[in-house]
């Protein structure tokens, strides 16, 4: 299927790539969403804990919120496709080209391809997916149950995890590369003040091993020796980085991939936009990804109009 008559191409079916379909079709513009999994939501899809803070509306999890969201645009008009992933972009022609050789055209482009869980690039990760290596603290929680876990990483995301698995395993390893974390303070004291928790600084993990399931972590400490450490159960949680590979030398990208937006979310080219997490890495919330992509919807509608003004005199 190609098609070279859509205003807008909204790359990416999170919160912000709905948002985005969203404000186009009240505006009055015609869009194609592409959507690489099978189903719309994206990081909702990933999020099991409880949504609090997303103003005018609580949810039990990511899914809950995207079902709302789901059910909020079956009243719009636009076009969705599932398992497109997007191989190639062209901001000057305003293309996009997908894994299957399909090409889409139209007259602005809107990047809400959002952010992945980054991964420890160790052996033993991928080999170990499923056979303990959790995905989710909230998720697995009832699978580390009198287990000893450990969890990498110093953020947020990590202390919540610790916190939550400390309730039914027997141990806690919390391990982070710095010796200073991002978390906040009230995460970490809570942490310390455990007596599951064991928390391991300037210490990074070299590999996974086991047999049919995980059973050591091989950690190397500020000494730089490396030992092993007998545990049933690991979690990684050391950040995310955005879905941006193929926008690299074709828009601005800051030095960890996130594309650069002005306050318009208009990126270094000319009616593309960037919204959502993929541009936003320090707010990485439901409430910005849904808030910059109706600036940006609107931001291009305004653009249009002016276009046909000058057209029309």
């Amino acid at each position: 299927m190609n098609k070279r008559d859509f205003d807008v191409i909204i790359a990416g079916g999170g919160a912000a790539g709905i948002s985005a379909a969203l404000w186009c079709d009240e505006l009055g513009l015609d869009a194609l969403l592409l959507e690489s999994r099978p189903e719309l939501g994206g990081q909702l899809l990933s999020t099991y804990n409880p949504i609090e803070n997303y103003l005018g509306f609580e949810a039990r999890n990511g899914r809950e919120l995207r079902d709302v969201f789901i059910g909020q645009m079956d009243k719009r008009n636009f076009i969705c496709r599932f398992n497109s992933k997007i191989v190639e972009a062209d901001p000057e022609a305003k293309k996009i080209v997908l894994s299957g050789g399909d090409t889409f055209s139209s007259r602005a482009l809107i990047i809400a391809t959002g952010v992945r869980r980054k991964k420890l690039q160790v052996k033993g990760e991928e080999e170990f997916r499923g056979k303990g290596i959790l995905v989710s603290g909230k998720l697995d929680k009832g699978l580390a149950n009198d287990k000893t876990v450990l969890i990498v990483g110093g953020g947020d995301a990590a202390f919540e995890n610790t916190e939550i698995l400390s309730e039914t395993s027997s141990k806690i390893i919390l391990v982070h590369r710095r010796e200073e974390f991002s978390a906040r303070k009230e995460f970490v004291g809570k942490a310390y003040m455990n007596p599951k928790v064991e928390v391991m600084t300037n210490t990074i993990v070299k590999k996974i091993t086991g047999d049919q399931r995980v059973r050591q972590v091989w950690i190397e400490g500020r000494d730089g020796e490396t030992t092993s450490l007998d545990v049933d159960l690991v979690l990684v949680r050391i950040c995310v980085e955005p879905n941006s590979e193929f926008l690299k030398n074709r828009l601005i990208l800051d030095n960890k991939g996130y594309v650069k937006i002005d306050q318009n979310c208009e990126t270094s080219a000319a009616k593309v936009f960037a919204v959502g997490d993929v541009a936003n890495p320090f707010s990485p919330t439901v409430n910005t990804a849904v808030g910059t992509a109706a600036t940006a919807v609107k931001s291009l509608f305004f653009q249009f109009k002016k276009a046909e003004y000058y057209t029309s005199i």
